[in-house]
């Protein structure tokens, strides 16, 4: 049993500019532009009414679920370059107090959990760390960056060996918006 055809619709907001060719997408924004690689062999792609309209004739199920992905990734660009993304983590420790500090594309946690060594998290392409007393801000327009880094700082702090009910020292990440 075969769908005649398949169609997925991404909204495009004023000022913001979609170019799609064969292998790419490009997404210009108020924030800045966004490029990123995708094979669009098989998919029907058109904007019109303000919409990007991805099309398939007859998918198959993996077929279905790849067109919806590019949409969704689509989408997500869209909404980068016109609002951005922001996560929020909290510090959050017991005794010994975590020193966090941004330096150059690293974010540094020292004295966790009372160790000599610090800790450090990679911050990913033009995601920016932003740290106001006992909250980190982690923004950018690239999602798959934004929401990377901030779990690499959260997955820095993870405690090993040690009972987590009772040692919860650590960095969290408490909200995730637009």
């Amino acid at each position: 049993m075969c769908i005649d055809m398949v169609e997925y619709e991404v909204t495009i907001p004023t000022g913001v500019e979609v170019h799609v060719d064969k292998h790419h997408v490009e997404v210009k924004g108020p924030k800045g532009t966004l490029k990123r690689d995708m094979v669009f062999e098989g998919v029907k792609h058109e904007i019109k009414d303000g919409k990007l309209v991805l099309s398939m004739k007859e998918p198959r199920t993996k077929q279905k679920a790849v067109l919806g992905t590019m949409a969704a990734h689509i989408r997500n660009m869209v909404v980068g370059v016109s609002k951005g993304y922001i996560y929020k983590l909290k510090i959050v420790f017991a005794h010994f107090p975590i020193n966090a500090s941004v330096e150059g594309k690293r974010f540094v946690i020292k004295n966790f959990s009372g160790e000599k060594k610090p800790r450090f998290a990679d911050i990913l392409g033009d995601t920016k760390v932003k740290i106001e007393g006992q909250e980190v801000f982690v923004e950018g327009i690239a999602l798959e960056e934004v929401s990377q880094t901030a779990a690499n700082i959260e997955t820095a702090t993870k405690i090993r060996g040690k009972d987590l009910r009772v040692f919860s020292d650590g960095i969290y990440i408490t909200n995730k918006a637009e």
